[in-house]
C-alpha cells in the first residue's frame, strides 16, 4: 500500500509516499481502507521536531481518517463495508496518510450519513479536543458563558459549533476578516483580538477556551469558580497553580481516542448543529502542501488529503 513517511525531521518536503506493507490485524482491531485524512497543526509541529511526540523517524504522521472497514479482525464491532471515521492510536503512531490503517474497533465510530468521507476526516482531533474539552471536563451548559479563542481554526470553528448545541452564549475570537464566517456558526458576539484587549471587553464567563497559551490574561476574564479549558498547556503545573489560586478551575485536555463521544458527535452532525468546513483538499502525494497550508495558521477550517 501507499503511505506518506518522513526519515528525518524537517520542512514539509522530508513527507515521502512510499510503498510499505498492509497492517496486519490483532484481535479487535479493524482494517480501515482509508478515503481521506486530514491534516492538523499537531502533525507539523511533529514532522518538524518541534514536538518530538514519536521519537526518531522513521514514522509516518496523521491521525484523522474515515474510510470503509474492509477486514474485521476476532472480537471487532464492525462489519466488512461499514463506513468508518477517528483518530486511532493517539498519541502513539497511527501513519494515517496511507490507503490502509489498522485500528482497534472501539477507536473509530459509524461515520456520519450526511458527511462526505472529507468531511469526516476533517472531524476527529479537532472535534474531540473541543468536546473533550468543554463537555467531558467543563460540563458546558444552557446559560453558560464561553469564550472561544482562535474561533475560525479547526478546533476552534467546531467549539463553536459544540458550546452553542449545549445551549450556551458565545463570545468568539477571530481576526476580521473572519468574523461573518464565525457568526454563521452561531456565535453571539465576536471581538477581533487584533484590534482588542479581549481581557477589557469580556468579564464574567463560565469557560473560557483557551488554544493559545494563555491561562495568566484568561484568568482576567472568567469569574470566580470558572474553567479555564487548556489545550496547550495542559501539562503546565505552573499554569494549573495560577489558575486555582485565583479561584477559578483548571482543566487541561491532552485528547483521546473515544468512540462514545464520536457517537455523540455524529448525532449533532445528522441534527444539523455541526459541520465541518474544509478549507482545502488535496490528494495524498501533495502531502507537503498540505502541511505548508496548515503552518500557514490563514486556513478556515480543515485541510484533507483524499487517499482514493
Amino acid at each position: 500500500m501507499r503511505a506518506v513517511i518522513q526519515k528525518s525531521f524537517g520542512g514539509p518536503e522530508v513527507l515521502e509516499v512510499v510503498e510499505v506493507e498492509k497492517p496486519e490485524l490483532r484481535s479487535g482491531e479493524v482494517l480501515v481502507r482509508v478515503h481521506a485524512s486530514a491534516v492538523n497543526p499537531v502533525d507539523v509541529a511533529v514532522r518538524s521536531g518541534a514536538f518530538p511526540l514519536l521519537g526518531q523517524p522513521p514514522f509516518g504522521v496523521g491521525w484523522d481518517i474515515s474510510g470503509v472497514v474492509e477486514e474485521v479482525g476476532p472480537g471487532a464491532r464492525y462489519e466488512v463495508g461499514e463506513e468508518v471515521y477517528g483518530m486511532p492510536f493517539f498519541p502513539r503512531a497511527a501513519t494515517g496518510y496511507a490507503e490502509y490503517v489498522a485500528t482497534p474497533s472501539r477507536q473509530v465510530a459509524r461515520k456520519p450519513k450526511s458527511l462526505s468521507h472529507v468531511e469526516a476526516a476533517a472531524l476527529p482531533l479537532a472535534v474531540l479536543t473541543a468536546w473533550q474539552g468543554l463537555v467531558d471536563r467543563a460540563g458546558v451548559q444552557e446559560g453558560d458563558r464561553v469564550l472561544i479563542h482562535r474561533a475560525a481554526g479547526g478546533v476552534g470553528h467546531l467549539a463553536v459549533q459544540i458550546a452553542k448545541a449545549r445551549g450556551a452564549y458565545v463570545i468568539a475570537l477571530a481576526s476580521a476578516a473572519k468574523h461573518d464566517f464565525v457568526k454563521s456558526l452561531g456565535a453571539d458576539e465576536v471581538i477581533d483580538y487584533r484590534t482588542t484587549d479581549f481581557t477589557e471587553a469580556v468579564r464574567d464567563v463560565d469557560i473560557v477556551f483557551d488554544s493559545v497559551a494563555d491561562a495568566a490574561r484568561n484568568v482576567l476574564v472568567l469569574k470566580p469558580g470558572g474553567v479555564l479549558v487548556s489545550i496547550l498547556e495542559h501539562a503546565n503545573p505552573e499554569a494549573a497553580a495560577a489558575v486555582q489560586a485565583a479561584g477559578r478551575r483548571f482543566a487541561g485536555v491532552s485528547v483521546e481516542p473515544d468512540y462514545a463521544a464520536l457517537e455523540a458527535i455524529t448525532e449533532l452532525v445528522e441534527a444539523g448543529k455541526l459541520r465541518p468546513t474544509i478549507a482545502e483538499t488535496l490528494p495524498l502525494t501533495e502531502a507537503g502542501k498540505a502541511h505548508d497550508l496548515v503552518a500557514s495558521g490563514q486556513t478556515v477550517g480543515k485541510v484533507v488529503l483524499t487517499v482514493d
